[in-house]
């Protein structure tokens, strides 16, 4: 048993929430292409400040500040294939940092974990295809290099588990399993990015995209993240109905939507979900419930209080 089986067996449970929502709000600037990841460089005091925060909101897990760092992208800023594998390591060790400080401050709250952000081969584009799941010709050998040095730099630190986010294709899908077996299972879920209901960014079901990775080594969860939060109670469903011996990782952003193109977020969201709704996510069968774009760390305080109720 690993420590993300303990969780899911004691769920359902509260995740973090849009961490680069709340890196904004403490007025950092993420305009460029390495969004979150280039305070990783240039501010590693306000990532590990971030998770505290969470954690401090109740979050069990925290998911690291590596959703767009890669060899690739952190080259265009003039970084080194070596220098970017240790700040990508570094994403792990400040997470884990802050769990040092919270278990700090509350020696008595219930553990907590640490999982390895992996963001889709799109989101290293940087110009919004994790939302349309189109990979200007890309296939599964070129994503899966891609995944490969992160997946090894990231393991290196020793998360607690790996998260695949904002997965939009079914060809990342095919990469993730086969890097899952490539790196003999660790522990990991697979959250894709949905239009609806019923279908993945590319528009594939999203009953194909989990057949694609459910039976992969190590794979603890599917669901869904950075998806609109009214299509999710459907999505639940679904995800317990075409993998039945995982559990379901749920964390939608607040009700914004992304235009990629002009890199900003064409509408507002509420910053949290109501009540009635987690605790329906819950009794659909959610076991790990979060926030992704939007959700504050009052959100994600929220759906704890709600988790509790």
């Amino acid at each position: 048993m690993s420590a993300i089986d303990d969780l899911i067996h004691e769920g359902p449970v509260p995740i973090d929430g849009g961490f680069a929502t709340e890196l904004e709000a403490l007025d950092y600037d993420l305009t460029s292409d390495l969004w979150s990841a280039r305070l990783l460089q240039d501010g590693p005091a306000a990532v590990e400040a971030v998770h505290l925060n969470f954690l401090r909101a109740g979050a069990r897990v925290s998911i690291t500040a590596s959703y767009q760092a890669s060899q690739e992208s952190f080259a265009t800023a003039g970084i080194p294939a070596a220098e970017a594998d240790r700040l990508i390591a570094t994403s792990v060790t400040l997470a884990q940092a802050a769990r040092t400080a919270f278990e700090g401050e509350r020696p008595a709250a219930p553990f907590t974990l640490v999982a390895a952000s992996l963001g889709p081969y799109g989101a290293m584009l940087a110009n919004g295809q994790e939302y349309t799941g189109d990979y200007e010709g890309a296939g599964v050998d070129e994503i899966a290099a891609f995944h490969r040095p992160r997946v090894a730099a990231l393991l290196g630190a020793g998360p607690d588990v790996l998260a695949w986010e904002t997965i939009p294709n079914l060809l990342e899908a095919d990469a993730i399993a086969r890097l899952q077996a490539a790196f003999e299972g660790p522990p990991a879920w697979v959250s894709f990015q949905c239009r609806d209901a019923g279908h993945i960014a590319d528009g594939s079901s999203i009953e194909d995209a989990i057949a694609r990775v459910k039976d992969a080594p190590g794979l603890r969860a599917v669901g869904c993240n950075c998806t609109a939060p009214e299509h999710v109670l459907e999505l639940i469903g679904r995800c317990r109905a075409a993998a039945p011996d995982l559990a379901v990782v749920v964390y939608p952003n607040d009700g914004r939507v992304w235009d990629g193109l002009a890199r900003e977020w064409a509408t507002g969201g509420a910053g949290g979900f109501p009540d009635d709704t987690v605790r329906g996510w819950a009794a659909a069968g959610a076991t790990l419930i979060g926030g992704c774009c939007g959700v504050t760390p009052a959100g994600v305080a929220a759906i704890a209080t709600a988790l509790r109720s």
